[in-house]
C-alpha cells in the first residue's frame, strides 16, 4: 500500500502537465489508472480482516481435531475424585503424611511391594520406596497384567503407586492438573489404593481392550478409572471389594482363537472381565 501511494505522488506532476496540454488521451488513461489503483487499495485494506477470519477458522478447526483425537472412555472429573475419596473413607484408610508413616505401613503389611513379572514392569524413575500399594490393588494389577500379556504378549507398566502428602504437594507445585493433598477431592494415591498404568505407546486395539476391561470392573463397582491426558496413563483406584469379588471367580485356562494352528496358549479368564 505504501509503494502505491508513493507512486501516485510521483505521477501527480505528470497528470497536471496533461491537464494543461491538449493530450486528452493521456488524461483519460491516467484517470483510469488512478481508479484501478484506488480499487487495489480498497482490496488491500480488506485483506487483514479476511486473513484474520481464515486464521480463526483454521485454529477452531485444529482445536476440533485435537478434541476428536482425545476422546477417552474415562475422562477425569470432579465426580470421579469424589467417588475415589468416598471409597477411601469407607475403608477408613489414612492419607499417608510422610516417609515415617509410609514405612510403618510397609512394616505391618498394610502396603505390599509391586514386583515386576512376565506381564508387568515398573517405570525406572519411580522411587523404589513408593513401589507399594494395598494388597487388593496389587491383586488387581497382577490379574490385569496376566490377562494383558496373554492377549498381547506385552507388559503393562506401572508409572506411579503410593504417595505421601509431602510428595503430592511437590507434584502439585509442578503440575496444576494433579489432585490436591486434602479435602473431598484429594489424590487417592495417598491411601495406597491407586496405581497409574502407562497408556502412551499402546495401539488402538490395546487401548480399547483396556477400556473394556475397566468398563466391566467399574460397572461392578470394583474400580474407579480415569484416563489422564497430560501423562497419558490409566489412573485406577481399586475398591476394597475387589478381593471379595475375586474369591468368587473361577479361574480357568482357555485357548486363544487366533492360534488354532500353532501350539495352544492360555489366557486367564477371571470372570468375564478378561474377554
Amino acid at each position: 500500500m505504501v509503494p502505491l501511494t508513493a507512486w501516485l505522488r510521483i505521477t501527480k506532476p505528470r497528470a497536471e502537465n496533461c491537464r494543461r496540454g491538449r493530450d486528452t488521451t493521456h488524461v483519460r488513461h491516467f484517470v483510469r489508472f488512478q481508479l484501478a489503483v484506488l480499487a487495489a487499495l480498497a482490496v488491500c485494506a480488506g485483506m487483514p480482516v479476511k486473513a484474520f477470519a481464515v486464521h480463526h477458522s483454521t485454529v477452531h478447526h485444529h482445536r476440533h481435531l485435537r478434541w476428536l483425537r482425545w476422546n477417552p472412555m474415562f475422562r477425569p472429573s470432579h465426580e470421579s475424585l469424589l467417588i475415589q475419596n468416598a471409597e477411601v473413607d469407607r475403608l477408613n484408610l489414612p492419607r499417608i503424611q510422610d516417609e515415617t508413616e509410609l514405612e510403618a505401613l510397609k512394616a505391618d503389611g498394610s502396603l505390599v511391594e509391586i514386583v515386576p513379572s512376565e506381564g508387568l514392569k515398573i517405570e525406572r524413575s519411580l522411587d523404589p520406596s513408593r513401589r507399594y500399594c494395598r494388597p487388593w490393588t496389587l491383586n488387581f494389577v497382577d490379574d490385569l497384567s496376566v490377562a494383558y500379556y496373554n492377549r498381547f504378549h506385552q507388559q503393562i507398566q506401572v508409572n506411579s503407586a503410593v504417595r505421601t502428602v509431602k510428595v503430592q504437594k511437590k507434584l502439585r507445585r509442578h503440575n496444576r492438573n494433579a489432585a490436591p493433598w486434602d479435602g473431598d477431592t484429594a489424590s487417592s494415591h495417598l491411601a495406597g489404593v491407586t496405581v497409574d498404568l502407562q497408556r502412551r505407546g499402546m495401539n488402538k486395539d490395546q487401548i480399547r481392550w483396556m477400556e473394556h476391561y475397566l468398563f466391566y470392573m467399574k460397572a461392578l463397582g470394583l474400580v474407579e478409572p480415569e484416563e489422564e491426558r497430560r501423562h497419558w496413563c490409566f489412573h485406577i483406584m481399586v475398591s476394597g471389594h475387589y478381593d471379595e469379588w475375586r474369591q468368587t471367580q473361577t479361574i480357568v485356562p482357555m485357548e486363544r482363537p487366533d492360534q488354532e494352528d500353532s501350539a495352544p496358549s492360555t489366557e486367564l479368564a477371571l470372570g468375564s472381565g478378561t474377554k
